[in-house]
């Protein structure tokens, strides 16, 4: 069946339809890993948006049931260039095409996806939509819609109840689910007791929980969302004297507003396992999923130090505060896909709260 996937600056790509047949309106961005479309696929990050591969062939291996980052396929469309209908790896279950019809996403495949890519880095981000109806039709319904960021995502992917993880360790975290990647929470529970709560946990529950320190996870939409702001940011100012913390992606961001810093939108983001940073005087290649920034000089203004910067448009990859127990990265050092050079971050975590 024929499908389209379309621009907002009405820009038309045809192909052919897979996964679900339905039609589906999101933010379109891409993402540069030649391998882990199973992880990218199921990261809650990637919440309200279309999901572009640049690698031209996705499936190959197919399915697994060990490597998704959640429960289901968290994107909200899928482009490829060419889709492997008969994977072959010995722990395949499913091929690319059962995963999203199972969990009624629409893909669509056979589009010149360098193009596409192309027009992303050149014009930024853009609303966009897949159907397998008319293509004006579904372009008028782009031109429309609201953007996703204009919800608040982190509250589709958060968990809607406390969930506890002991492990027999020393130390317990709480840690706020703002769409968590699984690897964070295995990586966490080889260190600590961890408590899993929902974003907009208030101060108070946390106390009552006696955590050693916070762990803020990463996430999906806008961090500067009034309605996380008002509950997650607001929380974490109450309580940033009292335990020591660390976030990732938008964690890092969270962490950054709670201080006084300011976020803003990157062109086209950072998605992909293989984003060289600079940290402590060395270069580490480092696997990300984000489309927005903490601002540099907001954030030295708010007594942050700058530790990590990306070294392909010196933005801000990391920060810790000049005089709490506080720091943030803004790529993944759990990985799943990715090198795992920067998962000793986890254990400096350890290390400030066994410091007291």
């Amino acid at each position: 069946m024929k499908g389209y996937l379309v621009l907002e600056d009405g820009t038309i790509f045809e192909g052919e339809a897979f996964g679900a047949r339905k039609e589906v309106l999101g933010e379109v961005v891409f993402a540069t890993g030649m391998t882990g479309y199973q992880e990218s696929l199921t990261d809650p990050s990637y919440c309200g948006q279309i999901l572009v591969a640049s690698y031209p062939l996705i499936g190959n291996y197919g399915v697994n049931s060990a490597d998704s980052q959640s429960d289901r396929v968290q994107v909200w469309g899928y482009a490829v260039k060419e889709r492997c209908e008969h994977p072959s790896h010995r722990d395949c279950s499913l091929t690319i095409d059962e995963l999203l019809v199972r969990d009624g996403i629409p893909g669509i495949s056979g589009i010149d996806t360098r193009s596409l890519i192309r027009r992303l880095r050149n014009f930024g981000t853009m609303k966009g939509g897949i159907g397998t109806g008319s293509p004006d039709r579904l372009l008028e319904k782009v031109r429309s819609m609201q953007h996703p960021e204009d919800t608040n995502l982190v509250s589709r992917v958060s968990t809607e109840k406390v969930l506890r993880f002991d492990e027999g360790k020393a130390k317990t975290i709480a840690l706020f689910d703002c769409g968590m990647k699984s690897n964070i929470l295995a990586e966490l529970r080889t260190r600590f007791n961890v408590v899993q709560v929902p974003f907009d946990t208030p101060e108070g529950e946390i106390r009552a929980l006696g955590p050693d320190g916070i762990f803020i996870s990463n996430g999906p939409g806008n961090p500067a969302h009034p309605e996380v702001v008002s509950t997650t940011v607001a929380t974490l100012g109450k309580l940033k004297d009292e335990y020591p913390m660390m976030g990732i992606c938008l964690g890092h961001q969270l962490l950054s507003l709670m201080f006084g810093a300011k976020t803003y939108k990157l062109k086209f983001g950072h998605r992909g396992i293989n984003q060289p940073v600079k940290f402590e005087g060395r270069v580490y290649i480092t696997s990300q999923n984000h489309g927005f920034a903490v601002d540099t000089e907001s954030a030295e203004d708010a007594g942050l130090e700058i530790t990590v910067t990306n070294l392909n448009d010196r933005t801000v990859e990391g920060m810790r505060h000049r005089e709490l127990p506080v720091f943030s990265v803004q790529f993944h050092p759990e990985v799943h896909p990715g090198p795992r050079d920067t998962g000793f971050l986890f254990d400096r975590f350890r290390q400030m709260l066994e410091a007291g």
